[in-house]
């Protein structure tokens, strides 16, 4: 088949280049001319494992291109696929100028039939808008094409985008086409092989399905943190409580780690705007804002420990961090925890030492050149000379430590471990003053 994909993001350049390595031809459209050049030179602009090989191989292979030209890709593909941001509004709601912008480039450029596929994370009803506006400008033309309008949410992980991809565990299509459900399974029959994976259903049932399965992913999340800081208050260890309910195959152990709270661009923004359409139909959604309030709180879990530890006195001090990405395996910072803890240890005036394995650059970005933000070339740099140790991220380079080492390296013997990956009492033995998230410490000074 031929597919164009509309944005050139985490979600359409992953869509774009797996349909076009399951033998599909593919055309990546995006207005960001820097971006698309530097994808036609190999060079990929997030950070996924495994996405940069696969791009360079279905370039090479004919089925995977780019273009800024938005007449070239509409004439390209029949399935003409949504995959541009949708970042939040200042009340939360789901920001569609960009799908509507992209909605209004196919009405006024398609001649023949297409079917649009909502890709990006969108609010219910948001197709019924694609087919307004799309149809708004055939009529402007004074044209009148068929085209059908589909719901596609994207279910991937940061980190395990590929494999979340050829391997999920379903394909929803929203519509009531049977024309359009036909299509789809072309499209979709290399990854549909083993064992059938399409799920069909309305297409406001689909677009809701996104925002409720991250939504109840978020809430498991949030859920085990409010247990961490009873168990942190009780002087239980939440990780034996996490062990003990999730060997229940009702409950399970996926999204029960306690931390310092979720980020990335997803489970933050889509929380929101499913609050934020359940007030637009005069709904409460007390759940959902309790997920978030937790999560808000939560966020701030690294620096009260810290601040304790060091009777609230940071000024001047060095603080360690070993992670900056919002979770492993990415470069991306989108609400990462670690920025709410860097700018907390700012506004204290201490220095942060940081490093992470894909997401300096990032930081670079973000903050730019500061005399209190050092970025250092590995997990041995950032602890020299640091008044304190805190883990932001679960990378697998953080999981073994020689405590005996990491104690001589700090100038006072405090770990902050936000993702619990240490054994506490191996690290106290050590002379460790170890604070982790809900084991049952009582926080104390180390002054």
């Amino acid at each position: 088949m031929k597919i164009t994909i509309f944005g050139t993001g985490y979600v359409g350049l992953v869509t774009g280049t797996c349909l076009a390595d399951a033998g599909h031809e593919v055309l990546c459209m995006d207005v960001d001319e820097n971006k698309i050049a530097r994808l036609k030179d190999g060079e990929i602009p997030i950070f996924e494992p495994g996405l940069e090989s696969m791009v360079k191989s279905n370039v090479a292979g004919g089925r995977l291109d780019f273009t800024t030209d938005p007449v070239a890709a509409v004439g390209f593909g029949q399935l003409q696929f949504i995959a541009v941001g949708t970042p939040p509004d200042e009340d939360g709601s789901a920001d569609l100028q960009y799908v509507l912008s992209v909605a209004d480039t196919i009405g006024r450029h398609m001649t023949d039939y297409k079917v649009i596929v909502d890709k990006s994370t969108v609010p219910v009803g948001t197709a019924d808008r694609v087919s307004q506006t799309v149809a708004a400008a055939l009529e402007a033309r004074g044209e009148s094409i068929e085209f059908d309008v589909c719901s596609n949410p994207e279910f991937l992980k940061e980190g395990a985008a590929i494999k979340d991809f050829t391997h999920g565990a379903r394909i929803i299509v929203g519509t009531e086409s049977e024309r359009v459900m036909r299509v789809m399974r072309e499209c979709y029959a290399p990854y549909n092989r083993h064992h059938e994976k399409m799920m069909f259903m309305d297409v406001r049932a689909a677009e809701l399905t996104k925002y409720a399965a991250n939504a109840m992913l978020a809430t498991k999340i949030s859920f085990m943190n409010e247990i961490a800081n009873l168990a942190e208050r009780l002087g239980a260890d939440v990780e034996q409580v996490r062990r003990g309910i999730g060997s229940d195959p009702r409950i399970g152990y996926s999204f029960i780690y306690p931390g310092c709270g979720y980020g990335g661009s997803c489970f933050p923004k889509d929380v929101q705007a499913l609050a934020r359409t359940a007030t637009e139909v005069d709904y409460q959604p007390e759940l959902l804002n309790a997920v978030e309030a937790v999560n808000f709180r939560q966020k701030k879990t690294l620096y009260t420990k810290l601040a304790q530890a060091f009777d609230g006195d940071l000024k001047g001090r060095t603080i360690a961090l070993w992670g900056l990405a919002f979770k492993p395996n990415t470069d991306d910072m989108r609400d990462a925890p670690s920025r709410t803890l860097m700018e907390a240890l700012w506004e204290a005036g201490a220095t942060v030492q940081a490093f992470d394995p894909e997401a300096m650059k990032e930081c670079r970005r973000i903050y730019g050149e500061r005399d209190d933000l050092v970025l250092v070339a590995d997990r041995v740099q950032a602890v020299k000379g640091a008044d304190a140790l805190v883990i932001c991220t679960e990378w697998k380079d953080f999981r073994i430590v020689d405590f005996d080492w990491l104690k001589r390296q700090l100038s006072t013997p405090v770990i902050v471990d936000g993702r619990n990956l240490f054994d506490p009492q191996a690290a106290k033995e050590a002379g460790l003053m170890y604070y982790g998230v809900g084991r049952g410490d009582s926080l104390r000074s180390c002054s």
